[in-house]
C-alpha cells in the first residue's frame, strides 16, 4: 500500500511533468503558476489511495488524478475571479498577479488540459470514468452558480447551503474517490461506497474551509481572513448564525451583509463579535465532524480488508487536524 506522502509526491511530479501547447506562452504561465503552488493534492491522493484499495497497479489512475487536480485548480482560478480574491495559498491570485482577462482564458484552457489528462484512462472503464467526471463538472458549475445567487439572496436556509456545498465542493471530493475504485477495478457497490464517503469528505472540508475563512491565520491558511463576510457569501457559519440569533442579533448581522458602503476590517470585528456570542465556530466545527464520522461509518462497509484502509482513513482524519 501506498501512503499520502508518496502519493502527493507522484502527483507533484507528473503534474511538473505535463506537457502543453508552446504557442502562447502567456496562456501557459499562469497554468504553471498555479500547479505550481502546491496545496494538499487531496483529490487526486484520494483517487490514488482508492484504486489502490483494490489494485497495487496505481500508475493507470495517475493521470486521471491530476485530471482532477487540474480540473479543480481551474475552478479555483475562476472562484477568485468571482470573489475578488488577491491571496491564495499566500501567492497573490492569477487575476491579481496578470489580470481578470487572462486568468479567464488560462483558467479555461485547464478545463481542456484536464480532459486530456482524464481520457488517459484505461480503455476498459474510460467512457465509465469520463461520464462520471462529466457529472461532477456539470455539478461543481451548478453549486458555483448557487453560491453566487446566494449572494444577492438576504436568506439562505441550512438546506439550501448544504445542497450547493454538496455541488461545488462535495461533488468533486466524491468523484475523486469513486473514480480510483473504478480504475482499480472495484464493484459497483463498492465504489458507490465511496463515491458516498468523499462526498461527506467533501462536506466537512468545505465546513473547515468556511471556518479558516472566518478564523484562520492568513500565514497558515494562505487567504486573507474574513473575506467571505467582506462579499457577503452565504458561509455554513452565516447561515447557522441567522438561524439561532436573537432578534437583535438577527437584525445587527442582517445590517452587516447588506450594507452598501463599509469600512471591511470593522465588517469583519462585528460580525466576528456575533458569531463569537453564538458559539458558531463550535457548532460549524461540531457538524464538520458529523460529517467525517459518516464518512469513516461508510469507510467500515467497504469489501477490503482493515489493513488495506488505514491510509485512507489518515486522509480522513487530516480534515479533522487543519489548522484553525
Amino acid at each position: 500500500m501506498y501512503n499520502p506522502p508518496d502519493l502527493k509526491e507522484l502527483v507533484d511530479r507528473a503534474i511538473g511533468n505535463l506537457s502543453y501547447n508552446q504557442e502562447a506562452g502567456k496562456l501557459i504561465d499562469p497554468v504553471k503558476y498555479i500547479l505550481s503552488m502546491g496545496g494538499k493534492r487531496l483529490r487526486p491522493v484520494l483517487t490514488l489511495i482508492t484504486c489502490n484499495l483494490f489494485s497495487d497497479k496505481i500508475d493507470e489512475a495517475v493521470m486521471p488524478a491530476v485530471g482532477l487536480e487540474v480540473f479543480h485548480n481551474f475552478t479555483l482560478v475562476h472562484d477568485d475571479i468571482i470573489d475578488q480574491a488577491l491571496v491564495r495559498r499566500n501567492m497573490p491570485t492569477i487575476h491579481s498577479k496578470w489580470n481578470v482577462n487572462q486568468a479567464i482564458l488560462s483558467g479555461d484552457v485547464m478545463a481542456f488540459v484536464a480532459n486530456e489528462c482524464i481520457l488517459q484512462t484505461p480503455s476498459r472503464c474510460l467512457q465509465k470514468v469520463f461520464k462520471i467526471f462529466n457529472k461532477a463538472a456539470i455539478e461543481v458549475c451548478v453549486g458555483q452558480q448557487l453560491d453566487i445567487d446566494f449572494e444577492k439572496t438576504t436568506i439562505v436556509s441550512k438546506d439550501e447551503y448544504l445542497r450547493m456545498i454538496e455541488l461545488k465542493t462535495g461533488a468533486l471530493m466524491a468523484t475523486s474517490a469513486k473514480i480510483g475504485a473504478v480504475i482499480g477495478g472495484a464493484e459497483d457497490k463498492d465504489a458507490e461506497l465511496l463515491y458516498d464517503f468523499g462526498r461527506n469528505l467533501g462536506m466537512a472540508f468545505q465546513m473547515q474551509d468556511d471556518i479558516l475563512d472566518a478564523y484562520g491565520d492568513v500565514k497558515v491558511f494562505g487567504k486573507v481572513q474574513g473575506n467571505d463576510i467582506v462579499s457577503n457569501k452565504k458561509t455554513f457559519l452565516l447561515v447557522k448564525a441567522l438561524e439561532i440569533a436573537s432578534v437583535e442579533q438577527f437584525k445587527q448581522l442582517q445590517e452587516q451583509f447588506t450594507m452598501k458602503e463599509f469600512d471591511p476590517e470593522k465588517k469583519v470585528r462585528k460580525v466576528m463579535e456575533l458569531y463569537d456570542q453564538l458559539n458558531i465556530k463550535s457548532i460549524t466545527e461540531n457538524q464538520a465532524n458529523d460529517y467525517i464520522n459518516n464518512a469513516f461509518g461508510l469507510l467500515e462497509k467497504i469489501g477490503v480488508s482493515k489493513e488495506r484502509k488505514l491510509e485512507l482513513a489518515q486522509v480522513a482524519n487530516s480534515l479533522v487536524g487543519r489548522n484553525r
